[in-house]
Parts: C-alpha cells; structure tokens; sequence
C-alpha cells in the first residue's frame, strides 16, 4: 500500500482513503482481518498516532470493527430491512441464511393506554393485546418488538404460539393489512431494551414505529428497536407511480 503524497490532505485522511478503497474495491473483504497498527505504521511510514486516528475513526464510521486483543476487521455486512414493505423479520433472517429464533417475554389482554386507545378508537383503559419479543439472527438480539393488537381484528392474538408463528405471519393470515404506516426515531435504549438486547446505554437505536389498518378496521401498532450497529432500514421507490410513496 501507498499513500497518495500529492493530495493536499491530513495524513490520517489519506490512510482512511486508501483502507476504504481497499474495502469497497473487495481487496478485504467482510469480516476480513486488516493490517495491525505497528504494520500500517512499518509499511506506510507514519506514526503510529496517526494511524491509531485513521483506524479508529473507521471504527466509529462503521467500516471496521476493533477487537481488544484480537485484531481490527472489515464490518461485516448489516442486515437490511425493507422500509417501504411490510415484511416479515423471520423471512429476511432466514433468506440471508440465517437462523431466526423469537424469545416470547409478554403475551396477554391490558388497558390501553391513551395512544393505543386513539390508533385503535377505544376509551383509554379498554382491554387490548399486547405481547413483546425479542427475534434473534443466529442468536444475536436484532429487533425487541413491542406490539399492542386491537382485539376487535385478532380476537384469539393472545392464544398463539409467537416462538414457532411470528405475530407479524399471523396478523398477515389473520387481518391482511390494507394500509400501513412508517415511522422512524433514533432512539437511546432504556434499560429494557439495553437487557433484552444486551447493549450498552450508549447504542444508538433505532426505532420503527408501524400501524397497519385493514379497510378501515385498525389493527395493530408496534414499535420494533433495533440496534443501529446491527440493523439498517432502506427503501427505493419511483415517483413514477402516483402514491407508491406513501408509507
């Protein structure tokens, strides 16, 4: 490797450059382990403050992950969600080649709070459903779902078995949703999310916020968190076509 000499640029800026372009060329792929600091510093000729600045900040941007004693790696690849469709986490788990597991932590009838009780059209206090899970890729917490079901749509919810039937799968057999609607939030994780998701108070999160309505019945609204570091929402859609954009 050689830094580029001409460009008018910090030195650690041009050892960022140069171990991204070797990134997102394929030169070292995901997961692959990089060059150690006393070798960058051996083969480029700076000091080692200098890299130690590079690597690091390629830590905090997501492109290499530092192991205490181990070595610095290229990130491996985030799971994406589609943004734009309702989809089933088990479904984009398993098409990754993945093993998607649900740990079921609350599954039965509360009042509904006064949120709930507005999405829904019911007085604050009304029974709903409410169950909270926490899905699993390959045993790595990805996603806490806390969702409140109106038991007018789904009357038997609170009678399934969400460790072998997503409630997501269900409601789509049960009440197919005919409208949804997508909100997004960073988040920091309360102390809830930190244990179920076995994450620092530091993790930024994010936080998808989605109610779904079949005709004019309202079904469900669940927040699922995820862990900013190992989940991404995306979507693409086409202005072309008159209302593909409403989420």
């Amino acid at each position: 490797m050689t830094l580029d000499t001409d460009a008018p640029a910090p030195l650690y800026r041009k050892i960022k450059r140069l171990i991204a372009r070797r990134v997102l060329g394929g030169d070292w792929p995901r997961e692959k382990r990089i060059p150690s600091e006393n070798e960058l510093v051996r083969e480029l000729g700076v000091s080692r403050m200098t890299v130690h600045r590079a690597l690091r900040e390629l830590t905090d941007e997501g492109i290499l992950v530092r192991l205490q004693g181990v070595g610095t790696f290229v990130a491996p690849a985030k799971p994406q969600s589609a943004l734009l469709e309702l989809r089933n986490i088990a479904d984009e788990i398993r098409g990754r080649g993945h093993g998607h597991r649900c740990d079921v932590h609350r599954l039965g009838a509360e009042p509904a709070d006064v949120r709930t009780a507005a999405v829904f059209g019911l007085d604050p206090g009304d029974p709903v459903y409410r169950s909270l899970c926490v899905h699993r890729e390959d045993g790595t917490p990805v996603q806490v779902e806390d969702r409140w079901v109106n038991p007018l749509a789904a009357p038997a919810y609170p009678e399934q078995d969400f460790t072998r039937v997503t409630p997501n799968e269900y409601l789509s057999v049960v009440v197919p949703a005919t409208e949804v609607e997508h909100v997004i939030e960073a988040v920091v994780p309360d102390a809830q999310a930190q244990r179920l998701l076995g994450i620092g108070a530091d993790e930024p999160c994010l936080r998808l916020i989605r109610t779904t309505w079949s005709g004019t019945l309202p079904v469900t609204r669940a927040h699922l968190l995820h862990p900013g570091t190992r989940y991404r929402l995306a979507g693409r859609f086409s202005t072309a076509r008159r209302g593909a954009e409403r989420v």
